[in-house]
């Protein structure tokens, strides 16, 4: 897994990547946002709703426990080998929205997480223990390494995925 050296160098690959992602989104119309080309694979939708979700939820975890409540994870009533409930709630979430909106939506949950890592101390984002919600599985990862699986590693991978959709598209 990628490491950063600072919390400047880690908000600065969230910006980057994310930005790289939504770009993808530009020169899709649409019209074809539900289309699904391949079996399997998410729509342009499913995709931009995916991490939307994700973003809000890593939001969440984090207003959850400075409420003083005990954050469930990965969410209330879901079990990390139970993830389809989860997505499916997340493109729920976005029904009815367009891909103008959701693009939107993505860039402001961009800025909004990248002020929160800026506030957080290096020790809370880059230390074990940081937060509990960070503890909540054996692995007990640092804050960052969450942020990372849920933003510049699928930023990277979905990318990708939009892409080949693209390709497969025009043919």
């Amino acid at each position: 897994m990628q490491e950063y050296t600072s919390k400047e160098a880690f908000i600065t690959e969230i910006k980057k990547r994310a930005d790289l992602f939504i770009k993808e989104f530009e020169s899709i119309e649409e019209k074809d946002k539900d289309l699904r080309l391949e079996e399997g694979e998410r729509t342009p939708f499913e995709n931009l709703a995916y991490q939307l979700g994700w973003l809000a939820l890593i939001q969440d975890w984090e207003k959850t426990e400075n409420s003083g409540e005990i954050v469930a994870m990965p969410a209330p009533g879901i079990k990390w080998n139970q993830m389809g409930p989860l997505h499916e709630q997340f493109y729920a979430d976005q029904q009815g929205k367009s891909l103008e909106e959701m693009r939107t939506l993505f860039n402001n949950a961009i800025e909004t997480t990248c002020q929160w890592l800026d506030s957080l101390e290096d020790e809370e984002l880059f230390k074990p223990g940081g937060r509990k919600w960070a503890q909540s599985t054996s692995s007990n990862w640092p804050v960052w390494k969450w942020v990372h699986i849920n933003t510049v590693a699928p930023f990277k991978s979905f990318r990708t995925k939009i892409r080949k959709w693209k390709k497969l598209r025009a043919a």
